[in-house]
């Protein structure tokens, strides 16, 4: 027994909880040695993330940018490809959601404002993922080397706009001008005031609609068995009559615009302006959603809450803790990718033994 012979429900959910577990107590220990206590902290960072309504809020509102992010990464991940240029792509969304806005937030009324800087984010998204797709499927360019020198051109690229462009004039702050009012998302503490004065908005509800669109077309329909087929091998699936250089375009396109609508949140949800370094590294929290989640809507969405959670308990956690830096989140990011990435089959042997015993 390999473990592609091994049950959906050990691959999907023993081995990336076990891979998680292992991640948590290597942060525990690295806790302690900071000198502080790990049940104390992690007592701390749930009760600031996931107990409190307004911490669980904002845990939710950074969970509806890595859910888009993980989804980037993970619909990739299905024909075979590691698009890790999701982070280049939010940018380079976030560019074309702005555009959109400074164009039209005067004349435009809502219903009609809000999806054209969510098509206008998907539209750039696209575009900044197309350059890699293409040199992938005609000339066989890696796409990681490729998509990661993507993430630097846009973040150069972004700067030299901004300053160059979208600065209003007299102003000192390295972002655009403040869009109208009837270009924000609606919040949801107008709906739920439990959450109190927090950023979270309707792209949670988009988020959630983006994971069920993604679930159906990857595991019902044709094209999701084509990609798939791709991802498991491209030979056969040439053979079966996929266009392989088609799929990887495709592919890519999506991926690049599922990244651009991340931007969505951030901007049109939040700041209400385009700032530099407005993606905070959540491109590269996607690839950690995408490989902890598996590639499943599910999984997806948990492991976005998780990262979510982390990130709004790792704030509260190091102002009760002073020994405990900020920095030391990014550390159990890395230990989450390290686990649920390079050694997620660490447990499969044993769990392959388990298995075949239980058969037995």
């Amino acid at each position: 027994m390999t473990t592609n012979d091994m049950p959906r429900w050990a691959t999907g959910i023993v081995l990336p909880l076990l891979n998680l577990l292992s991640a948590m107590l290597v942060a525990a220990l690295a806790i302690h040695l900071l000198g502080e206590d790990p049940v104390d902290a992690m007592r701390i960072l749930v009760n600031s993330a996931i107990v409190n309504p307004e911490g669980l809020s904002y845990t939710l509102f950074y969970a509806s940018t890595f859910v888009f992010t993980g989804l980037a990464v993970s619909l990739a991940m299905q024909a075979g490809l590691f698009n890790i240029g999701a982070e280049g792509q939010m940018y380079f969304g976030g560019l074309g959601l702005t555009l959109a806005m400074l164009a039209f937030d005067a004349s435009l009324p809502w219903y009609l404002l809000i999806p054209v800087g969510m098509l206008g984010a998907a539209l750039f998204g696209a575009l900044w993922a197309f350059i890699p797709g293409y040199l992938q499927a005609k000339r066989g360019s890696h796409i990681v080397v490729t998509t990661i020198m993507f993430n630097f051109i846009a973040a150069s690229l972004m700067n030299f706009v901004i300053v160059k462009y979208l600065i209003p004039p007299g102003e000192q702050n390295t972002a655009s001008r403040v869009f109208s009012d009837a270009a924000a998302l609606p919040p949801l503490n107008a709906w739920f005031p439990a959450l109190g004065d927090t950023p979270l908005n309707v792209s949670f509800f988009l988020s959630i609609l983006a994971l069920v669109i993604y679930g159906v077309f990857v595991s019902r329909s044709a094209w999701g068995y084509k990609l798939r087929a791709t991802g498991l091998n491209k030979h056969a699936a040439h053979y079966a009559g996929v266009k392989i250089s088609a799929m990887i375009i495709v592919t890519m396109l999506i991926s690049g615009a599922l990244a651009g609508l991340g931007a969505v949140n951030s901007i049109m949800g939040s700041t209400h302006y385009l700032s530099l370094n407005f993606v905070g590294g959540a491109g590269f929290v996607g690839i950690a959603i995408a490989l902890m989640g598996r590639q499943h809507p599910v999984g997806i969405f948990l492991s976005s809450v998780l990262f979510g959670a982390l990130i709004q308990g790792g704030f509260d956690l190091s102002l009760e803790k002073p020994n405990i830096p900020t920095e030391t989140f990014i550390f159990i990011q890395g230990l989450i990718i390290l686990f649920c990435g390079a050694m997620e089959n660490l447990y499969a042997p044993v769990l392959i033994k388990l298995i075949k015993g239980k058969k037995g």
